[in-house]
């Protein structure tokens, strides 16, 4: 599987890649084909995403820990999927390093080959009755190759897009590329109860469950043109030296503006720990200790999307009007309440997990949709590129990477009500960052 990851990346593949996309740059990249890019490849990357975390639910605790009970089998799983997000802010020192020295459309070409390797690598991935311990470390290797190649996927259109728009619009164009996150669970999700709803038990384990990661790999060819359409043209280069949004060093990065990243992070760690506390966890926790059948789940959740992808929208029109900041601290003051009720919810049988998963939906949106980038005009315009690349990935990191594991493991354990202990860590954190960066701009 390794090798063939390596053979899509020879020069010749990446070169012809290249070379279509910039036989089409011949106009100038327009806003909107800047949002449709930022949503394409948001959404293509989710995708994939949100196939892995609903895999390690579904389909490895059966396949690859057959010797384990189905709690220590997901958490396992969850071990191996966080694995990805520790590994993401590496890819990123890496991309940017060859950003620097090859230029961003063979860097967003490498990343991309070896995002749709590793997925398409997972869907050949062996059970362990026939490979044994081989297939846990494929699946490990496979994890990682993922996560590296997310942390090389930044191509800075949705900051590009952030700091285009007009003042008074920030926050609607902020928004958009936060869509991607429904628009990839739905499709995930979808794929998944259509399996789960035509096959028998035995056929999605032996081969059905591997369709989704075929899926993936599909949709990630189409995002890379789609970006590559715009990120080797001329126009859009000039827009990033404009506006000065060029890699620099990760390491010059972190030396000077080092508390810039930390508060970026900080300030999104509520939203981020919610992320999977609405989508990947839920779903273990009902699967494991309920008997509400996993199509209903999921068919509740693919509705859940849909009013977040509604609400990440509402949260652009509000943050033009109360300012990004300001709905962000209000959004972890309700997630902070929301977490009182967790308990309770998850507690209350089939009516209180379809509540639980709808609401969560609905706070994700408007929190999540103003997550990305609200503090990053901290930077200085030189190091904003890499900056909110570097912000990101810690917040994936603290907020969301041991989500699922934290709380299956802790719940499992010691209650529900570690859930609510886990989500208002992340909102004290946000609160918390937030006062501090309004403090740092009053002394400024």
């Amino acid at each position: 599987m390794v090798s063939q990851g390596s053979a899509v990346l020879s020069a010749p593949g990446m070169e012809s890649a290249v070379s279509l996309a910039r036989a089409h740059t011949d106009e100038d990249v327009t806003p909107s084909e800047i949002a449709v890019g930022v949503i394409i490849g948001r959404a293509s990357e989710y995708f994939d995403f949100f196939v892995f975390g609903i895999a390690c639910v579904l389909v490895f605790p059966s396949l690859l820990f057959p010797f384990m009970s189905r709690l220590d089998g997901t958490l396992v799983s969850f071990a191996i999927f966080s694995l990805a997000f520790i590994a993401r802010p590496v890819g990123t020192a890496m991309s940017m390093a060859v950003q620097r020295r090859w230029g961003r459309g063979t860097k967003l070409t490498i990343s991309l080959f070896v995002l749709g390797a590793s997925t398409a690598g997972i869907a050949f991935l062996p059970s362990h009755a026939s490979a044994g311990t081989m297939a846990i470390a494929a699946l490990v290797i496979l994890r990682i190759g993922q996560g590296l190649a997310l942390g090389g996927s930044w191509d800075g259109l949705p900051s590009l897009l952030a700091m285009s728009a007009p003042e008074h619009r920030r926050g609607w164009f902020s928004m958009i590329g936060q869509l991607g996150a429904p628009v990839g669970f739905v499709l995930a999700a979808s794929l998944f109860a259509y399996l789960l709803s035509s096959l028998s038990n035995t056929e999605f384990l032996n081969w059905g469950w591997r369709y989704p990661f075929f899926v993936a790999f599909a949709i990630n060819v189409v995002a890379l043109f789609a970006r590559l359409r715009l990120v080797v043209g001329q126009s859009y280069a000039e827009l990033l030296q404009q506006r000065e949004l060029q890699p620099v060093p990760v390491s010059k990065v972190l030396r000077d503006e080092g508390h810039n990243v930390l508060l970026g992070a900080f300030a999104a760690l509520a939203s981020f720990a919610l992320f999977h506390l609405a989508t990947v966890f839920p779903l273990s926790w009902i699967v494991i200790y309920s008997e509400q059948p996993i199509t209903e789940v999921l068919q509740v959740q693919i509705v859940g999307a849909v009013l977040a992808a509604l609400a990440i929208l509402l949260s652009g029109w509000l943050a033009d009007r109360v300012g990004r900041r300001r709905l962000l601290g209000s959004m972890a003051v309700l997630i902070g309440l929301f977490s009182f009720a967790t308990p309770w919810l998850l507690g209350a049988g089939v009516w209180g997990n379809n509540v639980f998963l709808l609401l969560g939906f609905v706070l994700l949106g408007l929190s999540y949709g103003q997550a990305s980038g609200t503090v990053t005009a901290n930077f200085s315009a030189h190091y904003r590129y890499t900056g909110a690349a570097l912000s990101a990935d810690l917040a994936w990191l603290l907020g969301a990477g041991f989500a699922p594991l934290v709380a299956l493991g802790l719940s499992a354990k010691f209650g529900l009500g570690a859930v609510s202990l886990y989500l208002l860590s992340g909102v004290v954190c946000t609160l918390a960052a937030l006062r501090i960066n309004r403090l740092v701009e009053h002394k400024d």
